[in-house]
């Protein structure tokens, strides 16, 4: 069972990093460097409606909740998002890896991060190993849910 999401804390922290759209990974880095007892998680993002598949997503987790720093820019009220976590990592985790990937493709971003290979396609998106698989079909089965096609009942 997933975490309950903290909207406050998500947007006072969003505030503080100064959030962008569109960067969830770097919004989940930003946060987990400021936030004591902070794990960055990576994985699926869903919500009704469109985009109508999963979003691939960063937030981070503390021990009660989780904190989407991206949250204000997604448009949508928290009780209608729901997270699929596929990996975790201490920040010490965080920072090892992001240095590595800085080393080792310094013209490529180093967020987000995927962990040891093989690796295997979804749809357009490379991503990790079996527990991103095993997320993204949690996420996929979700997302149909709740964009199933409503039905025309007569009266």
């Amino acid at each position: 069972m997933s975490k309950p999401i903290d909207a406050t804390l998500s947007r006072e922290i969003a505030t503080r990093i100064k959030s962008r759209a569109k960067q969830s990974f770097d919004n989940a880095y930003n946060a987990a460097l400021l936030t004591e007892g902070a794990t960055y998680v990576q994985g699926f993002l869903v919500s009704a409606g469109g985009p109508y598949k999963p979003i691939e997503h960063g937030w981070i987790e503390i021990e009660t909740c989780l904190i989407d720093p991206t949250l204000p820019h997604l448009g949508k009220n928290p009780e209608e998002l729901y997270y699929f976590p596929a990996q975790r990592l201490s920040v010490k985790q965080l920072k090892a890896a992001v240095e590595e990937a800085k080393e080792d493709y310094p013209e490529d971003p180093p967020l987000p991060i995927y962990g040891a290979a093989p690796y295997a396609y979804y749809g357009d998106i490379m991503l990790g190993g079996a527990d991103y698989q095993a997320a993204f079909e949690e996420a996929s089965a979700k997302c149909r849910e709740l964009n199933k096609p409503k039905s025309h009942e007569a009266n």
